[in-house]
């Protein structure tokens, strides 16, 4: 089973105006409200792709039911986290001649609900996939990603870590199976400008080092680079499409990613369905399906 781990859910509200004007009454063309948040977006996607998976993490408040309510509707299974107290963010994603978002700062999770994950999370079995996505909200500890790790390092479970900086490099030690940091995440790690493929997989080659087990690297219009365990290093250009939206795509490259390894243990089909897979959901205005994202992958190959 593969289960995800969501700090900090959000409904995101996606209103689309024909041309934004600040400090001027904007009207909306469309609008929708969904269930949002990495590891919610990774369990979206896996659930498209026929890959059986359980979405954790906190919610609370009115707000918190429409998230399990929306996810839920869409197909995803969830084992959430009531909080007594707060309400789940509103995150406003606003689609015009550019993206702007503004995401809100959620509720705080006391030490009481802090532990009930961790109670779910030690019942992971061997065999068992874990992807830990996205930031940590500030009432919780900046180990929070390290600790789990530590939890189950006895245990014979695959782990994803999709977070920047610190909670990244902190995680390293504890070889997780799999790292996800887009090119401006490695920059910032290293203190570099990466502008080619190549130095990207110089640099996640530094990651892999310090522990990481496979490394996938995103760069936007530039492609993708993975580092993987079996010392292979494979590239890819963008597949060809016209980009619609940004939001969720490196989240679905990790969902991508591990329902090819999962369907065949291979990193060339992994790591090509993890680039179909994200660039499927940019090429759309929500979430990819199954046929959009296998669309991508008969479309273009990787290099080695």
């Amino acid at each position: 089973m593969i289960y995800t781990v969501t700090c900090n859910p959000a409904l995101d509200y996606v209103i689309g105006v024909k041309s934004l004007e600040t400090g001027a009454t904007n009207r909306a063309v469309s609008e929708q409200l969904l269930p949002g948040g990495k590891g919610l977006n990774v369990s979206t996607i896996l659930q498209h792709l026929g890959v059986d998976n359980i979405a954790l993490g906190f919610i609370a408040g009115f707000t918190g039911e429409e998230v399990r309510r929306t996810f839920e509707a869409m197909g995803g299974r969830s084992d959430f986290i009531e909080l007594k107290e707060g309400f789940s963010r509103i995150n406003v994603k606003i689609k015009s001649d550019l993206e702007t978002e503004i995401n809100a700062a959620g509720p705080v999770i006391d030490s009481r609900a802090l532990g009930q994950l961790m109670e779910k999370l030690n019942l992971l079995q061997d065999g068992d996939m874990l992807v830990l996505a996205g930031s940590i909200p500030a009432s919780l500890p900046d180990t929070l990603y390290r600790d789990i790790m530590k939890m189950l390092s006895r245990r014979n479970i695959k782990i994803v870590v999709d977070a920047a900086k610190e909670l990244l490099v902190n995680v390293l030690p504890h070889r997780p199976f799999l790292v996800k940091p887009n090119s401006h995440e490695l920059e910032e790690i290293f203190d570099v400008k990466l502008r080619t493929r190549e130095e990207a997989a110089l640099y996640g080659r530094k990651l892999q080092e310090m522990g990481a087990v496979n490394v996938l690297v995103s760069m936007a219009g530039e492609g993708a680079v993975l580092l993987a365990e079996s010392g292979e290093v494979l590239m890819s250009r963008v597949p060809r499409g016209k980009v619609r939206n940004s939001v969720g795509a490196g989240d679905s490259m990790v969902a991508g990613f591990l329902a090819g390894w999962c369907e065949r243990g291979d990193y060339a089909h992994a790591f090509k369905m993890g680039i179909s897979a994200g660039s499927a959901s940019a090429f759309s205005d929500l979430l990819a399906t199954k046929e959009e994202i296998c669309r991508v992958y008969d479309s273009f190959e990787i290099s080695q």
